[in-house]
Order: C-alpha cells, then structure tokens, then sequence
C-alpha cells in the first residue's frame, strides 16, 4: 500500500546511526523523509551531495531531512557517518514496506538512471564519492521515495520514484515547504 498525501504517519522514534533518536513526526518543523537505496550507493550519495551543500537553506526553510537506507547502521557508519543530518538503517525495509516505496529492475533500466550511473561513478572514481560495495544489503534495484510530513503526522506529499534517480531535488523540497509551513 502506497502513503498518499493526507494520510497520517503514526509517532515514532527512529534511531540514527549514531544512536540517536529521530522523532517522525517532528513536532516543530516538517520532515523530509528520504527513502534511498543501499549504504555507499554512488546515485544516492550524488543526490545527497545537493542537500549537504544547501544543508542551512532547507533547515531555515523549517524542514528536518531525515534519510533511510535499506542496510544496517554498522555499513552506513562507513559511508555516511559524515552527512549533517539523520541517517537510519532499515536492513529489514519495514519502513519501505509500510511507506509502499519498492524495488524493481526499472531501477536501474531508465536512460536518466544510467546517467546517473556514468556521472556517479566518474565521482568515484576521482575519489568524490565513496565506492559502493560489491554485494549491497537489500539489492541494487531500489527505488528512491520521498514524503514530506508536517508536526501533526499528516503527509503533505508523496513521491514514488520511477527509476534510481527519480527524487525530490532540494528546490522541489523548498517548494514544497513554502506550500505547507
């Protein structure tokens, strides 16, 4: 079942990967809810790169990012230990099963996704990004979601991606929280 726009997230306390908790719903400020692929996926990281570098701009906007992965805390400590927001692992993909976000051979299929490929593995290779592991925790066929959540737990939007590189950029974020703040 997909999460649609009005529907309600029920409170929870996730953990990050560095132990703390992560409350979804944020009480105080909307939550961008990132659903990616696998710990040191070189798309993900790419795309991930954007809201590092505008970090501040979408925090002012009032929006807390908060990024899931389908692999354990122990593999996104190697990978993403430095990113400035919350991390969690969710190697069993309960998160993706309840939010409806999928895996499927399209993934990777897209010629927008196989850009995504070449662009990102070039950063690899100059040593930009790091170099995703030979056998990925939960598969390479992950589609990215993303849902933006106001304090009262409703969605405000859903986005279902079609391909790996199928994601909410940070204007689409900002817009977003222009709308719903």
């Amino acid at each position: 079942m997909k999460i649609q726009p009005g529907d309600q997230v029920p409170a929870r306390d996730l953990v990050d990967i560095h132990g703390e908790k992560v409350a979804v719903p944020d009480t105080e400020r909307l939550v961008h809810l990132q659903f990616r692929r696998f710990a040191g996926c070189p798309i993900c990281h790419l795309h991930l790169r954007s809201f590092v570098n505008r970090n501040e701009e979408v925090a002012a906007a009032g929006v807390r990012e908060v990024v899931l992965f389908h692999s354990s805390a122990e593999e996104l400590r190697r990978t993403a230990a430095e990113l400035p927001f919350a991390v969690v692992g969710d190697p069993e993909k309960a998160l993706y099963r309840e939010f409806g976000v999928e895996h499927a051979p399209r993934a990777l299929l897209n010629p927008r996704a196989l850009r995504a490929v070449v662009a990102s593995v070039t950063e690899v290779l100059r040593g930009r990004l790091p170099r995703p592991p030979v056998a990925a925790e939960g598969g390479r066929l992950g589609l990215p979601g993303d849902f933006l959540v106001s304090p009262d737990g409703r969605v405000r939007a859903a986005k279902y991606g079609e391909h790996a590189d199928d994601q909410w950029s940070v204007e689409d974020v900002l817009a977003l929280a222009r709308q719903h703040s």
